[in-house]
């Protein structure tokens, strides 16, 4: 794409969003279909902006996320002769011979629509045929290179843009959409978190059916459930809206914090409750990772805030580089003193999360802090997966609710048995570090079967001159190894038995 065309495209979503967000300003009657309109004449990606704003109606107001709620599954589908199409030209087979039944879409969002269907196995199974609009990547790829050109301009002009790395900002979500993009890594992100949850009692995954799964269309098993957006249809089925906050919360924070795989995209269309009160989450296009470096720093916050520890926050900001040194750790430790003691303890509707926000902008600003692009992900989910936990439970504390996660963390991770298990992993890999290095001895005596570039072949005792010498210089090292992991062992038991 052009600069000139991405200028136009800017130029255009500024136009047709501008009176829209205006109408939202001044709460006028229909502001909240305007938006929506605004938002889906624009395209896939500022659906996504859309999405979120429906889980926000204490951002946006209720009849603005009412409206915007359409736009989560809610959009006209295309018809089932394109359906039909995409799938006989991802199988090289019609629909028929994979489906027995293949009923109208279901659902309808801005990448793909879902239809249930029946498979032709024996016995036959229900299932969920997910598959993407036609040309959609190329409505993708219009909006991110605009996206990107903005990011670039941003970044020229303003020293602000900068601290909040608009650029990497759009290239985590470009990769991010990319992914989105290929229904087969859908289907591995939908496996792999299975895998990684299949023990937790409160929470599901759906079964991939990867002979009927490509690109462009998913198969997975149909779930029957009660869908999350309707919370007198959860109250009906006997489900306790309360509970399934917690269920949902608590399940958000143990795959950030203990698999550092999660689901980034839980709004209430893709959330439902099946007959035995499990949450089942679909639609793994969007999955966010977090290293053990960032988890350690997510759990450090936390149990910082839970336990108000506000000096131990600061000092995990400091200790991962967020907050620039020439900061005093005390003035950052007052500014969240600041931030967290008027929200704790109280329940959501007594909190304001668009002053908070605010005040969060605001403090990150003060203290230049750069945006991290591999929390961008973790941000956005917590916004919305909270927003869902206040629409189901108006009193929702997401303190209490984070507390048992954060705290098994910490735990698990942190405490004396933890060091001593990672200790003892360390020691291990040392020891076979040592035990290999006499290889280097025979490899370097292979060496002579070897014919280098020239064609010239090493003697025999030249290789085993060689190695011997190779052998004497890392004999000290060897040993050095070897003492260095006993060392760790030793001063980890030491602190062990300190603590005990």
């Amino acid at each position: 794409m052009s600069t000139l065309s991405g200028l136009f495209r800017l130029a255009s979503a500024g136009w047709t969003l501008a009176p829209a967000l205006r109408a939202v300003h001044g709460r006028k009657p229909q502001a909240g279909q305007r938006l929506a309109r605004a938002l889906q004449s624009l395209g896939p990606a500022y659906i996504k902006l859309g999405q979120m704003l429906a889980t926000r109606p204490d951002i946006v107001g209720a009849d603005v996320a009412m409206a915007l709620q359409h736009l989560q599954d809610r959009l006209p589908p295309f018809s089932d002769d394109e359906a039909r199409e995409e799938i006989t030209a991802a199988f090289g087979r019609p629909a028929s011979a994979l489906f027995m039944a293949f009923d109208p879409p279901t659902a309808a969002a801005s990448i793909a629509q879902v239809h249930r269907a029946t498979t032709t196995d024996v016995p036959a199974a229900d299932a969920a045929v997910k598959i993407l609009r036609p040309g959609i990547e190329a409505l993708f790829r219009r909006d991110m290179e605009a996206l990107a050109l903005f990011a670039r301009i941003a970044e020229s002009l303003s020293a602000e843009a900068r601290r909040l790395r608009f650029i990497a900002l759009v290239q985590t979500l470009a990769a991010s959409v990319a992914l989105e993009l290929d229904l087969r890594m859908e289907a591995a992100a939908a496996a792999e978190l299975y895998e990684r949850t299949k023990s937790d009692p409160d929470f599901r995954v759906p079964h991939i059916d990867w002979a009927r799964t490509s690109a462009r269309v998913l198969t997975s098993e149909w779930i029957e459930g009660t869908p999350l957006r309707d919370r007198d249809a959860l109250i009906a089925a006997g489900h306790d809206p309360k509970k399934i906050a917690l269920i949902l919360m608590r399940s958000f924070l143990t795959q950030a914090l203990r698999d550092g795989f999660f689901h980034a995209d839980m709004h209430p269309g893709n959330l439902f409750v099946d007959a035995q009160g499990r949450l089942v989450a679909v639609d793994f296009g969007i999955m966010g990772r977090l290293d053990e470096g960032m988890r350690r720093f997510m759990a450090g916050t936390l149990a910082g805030f839970l336990s108000r520890d506000y000096a131990r926050v600061a000092e995990v900001h400091y200790e991962h580089g967020f907050v620039p040194p020439h900061h005093p750790k005390e003035t950052f430790a007052m500014a969240l003193r600041a931030i967290g003691e008027p929200i704790f303890g109280r329940s959501a509707r007594n909190v304001s999360i668009a002053r908070l926000l605010a005040q969060l902008f605001e403090t990150t600003r003060r203290f230049d802090m750069q945006a991290q692009p591999q929390l961008i992900l973790l941000q956005k989910t917590m916004v919305v997966v909270e927003g869902v936990c206040r629409g189901l439970d108006p009193d929702f504390d997401i303190w209490e609710a984070a507390r048992p996660v954060a705290e098994r963390w910490m735990s698990d991770n942190l405490s004396p048995e933890a060091r001593l298990a990672r200790a003892a992993e360390g020691f291990s890999a040392l020891g076979r570090l040592a035990q290999d290095l006499p290889q280097l001895v025979k490899n370097a005596e292979q060496l002579s079967q070897l014919v280098a570039e020239g064609g010239m072949r090493l003697h025999p005792d030249t290789a085993r001159e060689i190695a011997a010498e190779h052998d004497r210089r890392n004999r000290p090292w060897r040993f050095a190894i070897i003492g260095l992991g006993i060392l760790i062992v030793l001063v980890t038991l030491l602190l062990f038995e300190r603590t005990i």
